[in-house]
């Protein structure tokens, strides 16, 4: 069945395209406002499945995700301004936090969960990354496979999935509801 990536997220096309998978896109457009009382994994999960929504159809095998970080109990998705990018990644320095992704196979959603720790940041590190723009539309204000991977110590879980979609747990989501992956 042929995919459908409903997601503007380049970094998980580049990852699914890495492996050769065949797919078109399709973003969707939400409101990813957080509700009051919703829980960081109640909210990831209705981003997912929210996106993947418009492009369920016969035939078709929709695919959605939604990455957030979770540190100290707060939610952070992507930065506002690089303000905001400094806030996070000074709440994010010398600390662990967690990567929730929520991916979404039509109506079926996963949540994967990654540790990372990051060193202690000096303010002119701080400065740097944030001035970098680096991590200007990623959640947590950071891209693990861009400048800011050179300060984090420790990571337990999958790699894929800081990087915004945990490819092995996405796979056999995929297969199992027959979309066509190149050893198929």
């Amino acid at each position: 069945m042929k995919l459908l990536l409903c997601s503007a997220s380049p970094r998980r096309r580049e990852l699914l395209e890495r492996i050769g998978v065949r797919f078109s896109v399709s973003p969707s457009h939400i409101d990813e406002t957080q509700r009051s009382g919703e829980s960081a994994i109640q909210y990831v999960r209705r981003m997912a499945l929210e996106k993947a929504a418009p492009a369920r159809k016969p035939g078709q095998v929709a695919l959605a995700a939604d990455t957030i970080v979770v540190v100290r109990g707060e939610v952070l998705g992507k930065p506002r301004d690089r303000s905001d990018a400094h806030r996070m990644l000074s709440l994010l320095s010398g600390r662990e936090h967690r990567v929730i992704t929520a991916v979404c196979v039509n109506d079926a959603v996963l949540e994967v969960e990654t540790s990372v720790w990051f060193a202690s940041l000096s303010a002119a590190q701080l400065t740097f990354l944030v001035d970098s723009g680096d991590g200007d539309d990623k959640a947590g204000a950071y891209a693990l496979q861009g400048l800011a991977g050179a300060f984090v110590t420790e990571i337990d879980g999958s790699f894929s999935n800081v990087v915004g979609l945990p490819m092995s747990e996405t796979l056999e989501m995929l297969a199992q509801a027959g979309a066509e992956l190149p050893w198929t």
